[in-house]
């Protein structure tokens, strides 16, 4: 991964007559980063990637993909794209519906003749090549929309839930061909709702929620943040917690159960001897990390689901 800017936008609108579908889109996607693009049902994550494919205008605001006005066409043909929602030729085997899309990118036959059995084998589908669509299960429409989108051998992916309709080792297979992409100079943008996924395979993130950008960092950076302390003990009274208030502005308590928020582990020396000093009977102490899960929660709220 290098630091070069593929993507850069800035205040990036798209409204819908009185519905503003993205208020503010401002990002940078480095040259071969797996950027995560993650937030609520409805949170404009859709519209957004449409308007950075050039599939639609933006209202307003600025970007630029590939170093190049979005929507232009030499760029265009740099990218690749997985929808989430896709239909398919049913009437078509994967190797003519792959050899579809080569007509359309413009690829020489002697190059599809190599590329086409080469995809179908690195997503599996090498023992499926005479197979029509109209045949295959949700899986393998999956992994063959995913042999189309990597066709053109692109600079940058866009992938909308590439694991929706996966078995677990389906989506270890997207998870080894994301990464090698990656360590290839391939920069993929990731948009999915397995947020375990997403944990495993992003090098940074972006939360969004009601067409704005909330925060964009790095993936090592906010799991090795915050974490989360289980204590279980005795004796904790009202004032005991409210005192842990210096240490943590999020604190749970439920009888002999108290969570609470911190910055790192520093801090866990000092709140035991603060609940010891009180007479509090401690008998454990369990730090954790927060899970993108937690983290995801904690940025974005709970309203609607990925």
């Amino acid at each position: 991964m290098t630091d070069a800017p593929i993507i850069v936008t800035q205040k990036l609108k798209k409204e819908f007559g009185d519905k503003i579908a993205v208020a503010d889109l401002t990002l940078e996607v480095g040259m071969g980063e797996v950027f995560g693009f993650l937030g609520p049902n409805g949170a404009g994550k859709t519209t957004a990637v449409k308007m950075l494919l050039g599939l639609i205008s933006p209202t307003s605001g600025k970007g630029e993909v590939l170093n190049a006005a979005l929507g232009d066409h030499k760029s265009r043909a740099k990218v690749g794209f997985l929808p989430e929602h896709f239909r398919f030729h049913d009437w078509l085997t994967a190797v003519e519906f792959l050899n579809l899309h080569g007509n359309l990118y413009h690829m020489p036959s002697d190059q599809l003749n190599k590329r086409v059995p080469e995809l179908l084998e690195l997503v599996g589908l090498g023992g499926h090549s005479q197979k029509k669509l109209g045949a295959f299960s949700k899986g393998m429409l999956q992994r063959i929309g995913l042999a189309q989108a990597l066709l053109n051998d692109p600079v940058l992916v866009f992938l909308d839930e590439p694991t929706s309709g996966l078995d677990p080792v389906g989506r270890r297979l997207v998870r080894d061909i994301i990464r090698d992409l990656s360590e290839r100079g391939t920069t993929v943008f990731l948009n999915s709702h397995l947020l375990s996924e997403v944990e495993i395979t992003c090098h940074r993130v972006a939360f969004i929620r009601h067409g704005e950008v909330l925060l964009t960092s790095s993936l090592q950076n906010l799991v090795e943040g915050e974490i989360t302390v289980e204590v279980r003990a005795r004796g904790l009274g009202e004032e005991i917690v409210a005192g842990l208030s210096r240490w943590s502005q999020n604190v749970r308590a439920d009888g002999e159960h108290l969570t609470l928020t911190l910055s790192g582990e520093a801090d866990i020396p000092e709140i035991n001897n603060y609940l010891v000093e009180q007479g509090v009977e401690i008998y454990a102490i369990r730090p954790q990390q927060l899970s993108l899960e937690d983290l995801f929660i904690e940025i974005v709220g709970t309203e609607g689901g990925l």
